[in-house]
């Protein structure tokens, strides 16, 4: 099973709708089986909580569902999952901060994945108006179908 976590700072916007269009994604290529993802936060702000509500909104919007209680990502994390993407330089730091021995997790900025691009950050919609829930979707989407893609080079069983 290749595992997968987003994570970002409170985990109720950004990284559960990266987790929502990635699930979407593994679904329509019948990965199910083979893909699990979460998601995660850096700090301790909203746990427990449900997604914002604008995130739930986009992505109902893009014919996707999210179930998602917001959860701080663990040192256990970074043993248990294969590739973790942190939405921004300083969930990245964060992240890093961890400093798991032997940690079975690739750590990457999201947007490493995605092509041409300088600005390597996932920008926070929190405090944005509902046009940047927008833009962050379409953001999110199209750097996912390059990790998706990434991962069917990297991982034999993708490939069948």
């Amino acid at each position: 099973m290749i595992k997968v976590l987003f994570v970002c700072l409170g985990n109720i916007c950004r990284s559960p709708l990266a987790e929502g269009i990635f699930k979407e994604e593994i679904k329509k290529r019948g990965w199910q089986h083979l893909v699990e993802v979460d998601s995660a936060g850096t700090s301790t702000y909203h746990l427990g909580e449900d997604p914002d509500p604008r995130s739930i909104e986009i992505a109902a919007a893009n014919k996707i569902t999210l179930k998602h209680k917001g959860r701080q990502i663990t040192l256990n994390d970074l043993h248990e999952f294969d590739y973790v993407l942190a939405m921004d330089q300083e969930n990245f730091r964060d992240i890093q901060r961890l400093k798991a021995k032997n940690q079975r997790a690739s750590l990457f900025l999201m947007r490493e994945f995605e092509n041409d691009v300088t600005e390597k950050d996932v920008p926070d919609p929190y405090f944005g108006g509902d046009n940047g829930f927008q833009r962050v979707y379409e953001m999110l989407d199209r750097t996912i179908q390059n990790l998706l893609a990434h991962m069917a080079q990297e991982h034999e069983e993708l490939k069948k």
